[in-house]
């Protein structure tokens, strides 16, 4: 049987072979049009990390049992440390908001999903979860994460404790218990983890940490749940003791810089 497309492509070949310029201009849009479509393609190609669930949870026996460790002894060391500034943060945040426990509490899915509670300083008014479906309505990050840079809940000792990542302190003893690490992907809502592709579940696949590659970015409010995912599967791929440190100095610098959000 005939293609049906052959005198279309015929008539179309002679046509062309007719006048040399016409060919000429017609290759040099075709090689025009097949960059631009190459440029489309290529910018919007996400490389996606697919991990080996029992690759990631067996390989890497003595970094595992190190980073326990380390995880014990730096969070017990920094509970001790830090107790004057935590007490001092607890007073502010009861003086500026008194309605409230300076503790906030929140139930967060750790490794494989597991649900464990997560403490932190309170920064928010005491009926923050209250307030939240409505202002999803607002959100600023894609995906199945709440995020606000002007979020109306957030107090005013509150504005100060997250931008310098003081908020956080309080898991140093859900490090300590161990429901979490110093460094891995932040703790997700179970709502959230109800969302999730299967890609995105991956990264229930190690600990929970208090910083990661997305906590030390100068701006990273910015930053697309896409975007944010992938450096968290890059993280757990490539995880090692001068990744964890790298990224335990960079968080300092952001405390010290207030370079947070």
């Amino acid at each position: 049987m005939e293609n049906p497309y052959s005198h279309r492509g015929r008539e179309e070949h002679h046509a062309v072979e007719k006048t040399p310029a016409a060919r000429s201009a017609a290759d040099g849009r075709g090689i025009l049009e097949m960059s631009e479509t190459t440029v489309r393609q290529v910018a919007s190609t996400r490389e996606q990390i697919w991990l080996n669930r029992e690759q990631v949870r067996k390989g890497k026996t003595v970094y595992r049992a190190l980073k326990r460790a380390q995880d014990i002894f730096f969070s017990l060391l920094a509970l001790i440390v830090l107790s004057p500034l935590l007490l001092i943060v607890a007073i502010a945040i009861v003086i500026d908001d008194p309605k409230g426990s300076p503790i906030f509490t929140q139930v967060r899915s750790g490794i494989d999903g597991k649900e464990f509670r997560i403490h932190k300083f309170r920064s928010m008014c005491v009926d923050a979860e209250a307030k939240l479906a409505d202002l999803k309505l607002h959100t600023e990050m894609n995906g199945p994460i709440f995020k606000q840079k002007d979020d109306p809940r957030i107090t005013r000792v509150g504005h100060f404790i997250r931008k310098c990542g003081i908020d956080e302190l309080p898991q140093l003893w859900d490090i300590l218990v161990g429901s979490m690490s110093i460094v891995g992907p932040r703790p997700p809502l179970p709502c959230e983890v109800a969302e999730y592709t299967d890609y995105e579940r991956q990264r229930l696949y190690v600990r929970p940490g208090l910083t990661c590659i997305w906590q030390i970015q100068p701006h990273r409010n910015d930053i697309t749940f896409d975007e944010w995912m992938d450096m968290d599967m890059r993280y757990i791929r490539d995880r090692s003791f001068w990744l964890d440190w790298k990224l335990i100095f960079g968080t300092v610098w952001t405390v010290f810089a207030g370079t947070g959000e």
